[in-house]
């Protein structure tokens, strides 16, 4: 994952000259919105970087899961998407006794790390009910099932790593929580999986790597443990989290890539997303750095929402300049 110098100085707290800023699209809304979309991605150059095009764009392009219809990992769960353009979810998974956990065969190390590739994948594989119980229970095979994801981690790491020249960036994806709290109470999240993140994200230093972690759901409680395994920048959700919980914890001690209210984009009105970019920047933000701005954006969003997204993003990127 390369990173411009901003972003670098940034998660470094070295004063980059400006916050950071991004908006990003489901594929979905290309395929909405079509040829609308394109005057507000130019009039916005800056917020939309990754959205611009050098030629004719593909407004119906999807891949993987975000294809409608059934596809298998390499792990054996089986993902259903009932919208291309919108992710899938797992609906069957291959591991639903904790028997078939003892007879479990990790598949071949891949070439990059899927969104959910250790707390998640625990579930797609268990299903969320049955890990849970395990998370409750503690039976020996929670703990095989672990061992046998982190194995496989270990090795796809070696292969992300050797693809990539130190110093640079490895990015993770991993949701640990839900709406409202942990799915797991902080003592068992740092007894069970703590150790794993911290094995990992170690190895990641040890070759001279940053790591960027991507985690959606409620988990102020636990980003302290997330910095002693290692992360460089945290993106959580700032509704499921709350400014304050998240200043509290990270201002100053972790660069925060801002998952900007992708809950509210839907309903709120365009005055109402200049303030809460605002409140975002002053409560988090710095002029030694700390903070990068992010907003995904969904077909239900509509149009007048999105510019104001991008232009809110454009001008408090300045905020400290």
């Amino acid at each position: 994952m390369n990173i411009d110098e901003d972003r670098y100085k940034a998660m470094k707290f070295r004063h980059p000259r400006y916050i950071p800023v991004g908006a990003y699209f489901l594929p979905a809304v290309w395929m909405k919105h079509r040829e609308r979309l394109e005057p507000i991605v130019a009039r916005h150059p800056i917020a939309f970087r990754d959205q611009q095009a050098s030629g004719p764009r593909d407004y119906d392009a999807a891949s993987g899961h975000y294809v409608a219809g059934r596809h298998v990992d390499a792990w054996g769960c089986v993902w259903e998407s009932v919208r291309t353009g919108m992710d899938a979810i797992v609906k069957q998974h291959p591991v639903p006794t904790r028997e078939a956990v003892r007879t479990l065969k990790a598949p071949p190390p891949g070439d990059a790390f899927p969104h959910g590739f250790m707390y998640l994948r625990l579930g797609d594989l268990r299903g969320f009910e049955e890990i849970m119980i395990d998370f409750a229970e503690e039976p020996p095979e929670l703990r095989m099932l672990l061992d046998k994801v982190l194995e496989h981690n270990m090795q796809t790491l070696e292969r992300v790593l050797a693809k990539q020249t130190p110093p640079d960036l490895v990015w993770f994806g991993d949701d640990l929580g839900m709406q409202a709290s942990l799915p797991i109470s902080p003592a068992t999240w740092r007894k069970y999986l703590k150790p794993c993140f911290a094995r990992i994200y170690g190895r990641c230093h040890e070759a001279g790597f940053d790591v960027y972690m991507h985690t959606d759901g409620h988990i102020w409680e636990i980003i302290p443990d997330l910095i002693a395994c290692g992360v460089n920048v945290v993106n959580p959700q700032v509704r499921a989290n709350g400014l304050g919980n998240l200043a509290r914890v990270c201002r100053g001690k972790v660069c925060v890539c801002l998952d900007l209210d992708r809950q509210m984009f839907p309903f709120c009105k365009p005055a109402d997303i200049d303030p809460h970019v605002r409140e975002a920047v002053e409560a988090l933000g710095s002029p030694e750095g700390g903070l990068w701005l992010s907003a995904e954006i969904g077909p239900d969003v509509p149009l007048e929402n999105v510019e104001a997204i991008a232009a809110a993003l454009e001008k408090y990127r300045t905020y400290f300049s």
